[in-house]
């Protein structure tokens, strides 16, 4: 992984003597065993690109190896009060708000001739907390001194570590419409390097729909998080991909804010907003040299770096699912999300 400036340096690990590296390997072996006895127990179901899904903490993961990093993560990540975690659904904006992150967050440090996003990919940038274990690189310490950290999951609500619900850490949520996402999230595995799609089209959204698919039920993702906003409004963030894609401009501004770096009127009138918007829009990163070659490797996954830029698109799964295909999930929507405000858009112009 590419060492991230600024305010992410402290996730390279340090050099260590022989003995505390051997004490080192020892600790994680005896972790991948229990973690591998915890695996063995739970639920599975039908998978999309491996033989099997498996459910922890209510939520159906793609591999074990996800699992095990997100009880790693359960287990040893130690959050402070400034740090900022960005939380989204597989396909849901994730790669965009990430690189917007990183820029509101590093905006004092770098210019438009200088930006990481220029010659980093944002996945390198900010880094996927389930990942950790298996990259072999430890959670920094949470130094008092050092600039805010931000850093990425998909995990659920209900999993997060406790030390992040009993922190003050700000969580900034993005959802975007099921039906997009589910297009979006087939299209991605299709050319996933790691192993091919072992579902038809028809097949993956039946799973889709009863909830069988990553980091799902879609709506228990959802809600989990929208009832955490509820309690925690100051500490928890509800953003939607369209409502982004609308206005990206009063929403940025808006995010700055909820994480205690808003932007000053000087800012503004010099353009940094606009700036911000526009080097890390859709055509600026899928144009970029460094998105468009190579590999990012992250655990066990390799992914073309490329696969990441497809359409950014709102409603385009009007081009892939069925008038039959659209009602069933609206209607699932409806009868899941019931008794809270929550209603996607089906055109970016709504």
């Amino acid at each position: 992984m590419t060492t991230a400036p600024s305010s992410q340096k402290l996730l390279v690990p340090g050099t260590s003597g022989g003995e505390e590296q051997e004490q080192q390997s020892h600790d994680r072996e005896r972790s991948f065993e229990r973690y591998r006895e915890i695996i063995s127990t739970l639920p599975k179901e039908k998978g999309w690109t491996t033989e099997h899904l498996y459910q922890y903490q209510g939520c159906w993961y793609r591999t074990t190896s996800g699992i095990q990093g997100v009880i790693w993560m359960q287990e040893h990540f130690k959050p402070r009060p400034a740090d900022v975690l960005l939380v989204t659904p597989p396909k849901s904006g994730t790669t965009w708000f990430k690189a917007l992150l990183f820029a509101i967050m590093n905006r004092t440090q770098f210019n438009t001739s200088t930006h990481p996003l220029l010659t980093t990919s944002p996945h390198e940038l900010v880094p996927f907390m389930e990942m950790f274990l298996h990259m072999n690189i430890p959670f920094p310490d949470p130094d008092p001194l050092s600039p805010p950290r931000l850093f990425h999951t998909h995990t659920p609500f209900t999993s997060l570590p406790q030390s992040v619900i009993d922190s003050q850490c700000r969580i900034v949520y993005v959802s975007r419409n099921p039906k997009d996402v589910f297009v979006s999230f087939y299209c991605f595995l299709q050319g996933d390097n790691n192993s091919a799609i072992r579902l038809s089209f028809e097949e993956a959204f039946e799973q889709y729909c009863k909830g069988f698919s990553p980091y799902g039920p879609f709506w228990d993702h959802i809600l989990g998080y929208w009832k955490a906003n509820s309690k925690w409004p100051e500490r928890v963030l509800l953003l939607k991909y369209e409502d982004m894609k609308r206005d990206s401009s009063f929403h940025l501004k808006r995010i700055a804010e909820f994480i205690g770096q808003p932007f000053s009127s000087e800012e503004e009138k010099q353009g940094l907003v606009h700036e911000i918007i526009k080097l890390c829009s859709f055509e600026s990163l899928s144009n970029m040299q460094v998105n468009k070659t190579g590999t990012f490797r992250a655990g066990y996954l390799t992914v073309d770096k490329n696969s990441f830029f497809r359409k950014g698109e709102v409603g385009d799964w009007k081009n892939h699912l069925t008038a039959e295909m659209a009602e069933r999930l609206d209607k699932i929507i409806e009868r899941n999300l019931d008794g809270c405000d929550f209603s996607f858009d089906d055109s970016k112009d709504t």
